[in-house]
């Protein structure tokens, strides 16, 4: 989503007019259940005209750009027929450099019996992002659930996003989330380099 400056002649009134981000391919676009010959049994009504959305279940809730946008994704878990089922998981995005995928870090603990202790390690899954969750940047705390095969390595999409600051590199970051995917809970997270040199200062008294 992204703000369109508008201007009238008889005012010269500056508004702002927030616009949906619609694909920009050449090619004809269609939705496998939308029959734009007749009224499809499938489709729903929208403000646009025809348009085929569901809910995926499982307490996520669809998206407003996913109901009343145009884009055309035939991957998109709530445009298209791909469901989800198996895993749900949480992590940070990190990459957001490929079309309509993201990267998801998820960190968690390896106990080691030899030493007593837990070390920390990390995994990335690279998932399926949909034009509806275009605005994702790096930093955001993302939501993702298993799919199909939707490509050599894509196997998850994304449910649902929170924005979320970090100071500092996204990569030395350390998180841990509940298993619970309704409630957003940060078990822990590595201090910053910056907050541990202003914890080694002395003080001043």
């Amino acid at each position: 989503v992204y703000k369109r400056q508008v201007s009238t002649q008889s005012t010269w009134d500056l508004r702002f007019e927030v616009v949906m981000a619609e694909q920009q391919e050449k090619s004809f676009q269609r939705q496998n259940n939308v029959y734009l010959n007749t009224k499809a049994l499938l489709s729903k009504k929208t403000e646009k005209g025809e348009r085929y959305y569901k809910t995926i279940g499982l307490g996520f809730k669809t998206p407003k750009e996913a109901i009343n946008g145009n884009y055309i994704d035939r991957k998109c878990p709530f445009t298209s027929n791909v469901s989800i089922r198996g895993r749900i998981i949480k992590g940070i995005c990190i990459a957001t450099k490929m079309k309509n995928t993201i990267v998801i870090r998820r960190d968690y603990l390896h106990y080691v019996k030899k030493y007593l202790r837990f070390e920390k390690r990390h995994t990335t899954v690279p998932a399926h992002c949909a034009p509806c969750f275009n605005h994702v940047k790096v930093g955001d705390i993302v939501t993702i659930g298993q799919c199909r095969p939707l490509s050599k390595t894509v196997r998850f999409n994304v449910l649902k996003f929170e924005p979320f600051k970090i100071v500092g590199n996204v990569k030395k970051q350390f998180m841990l989330f509940q298993s619970n995917h309704h409630n957003t809970c940060l078990l822990y997270t590595s201090p910053s380099p910056r907050d541990l040199s202003t914890s080694r200062m002395p003080s001043s008294a």
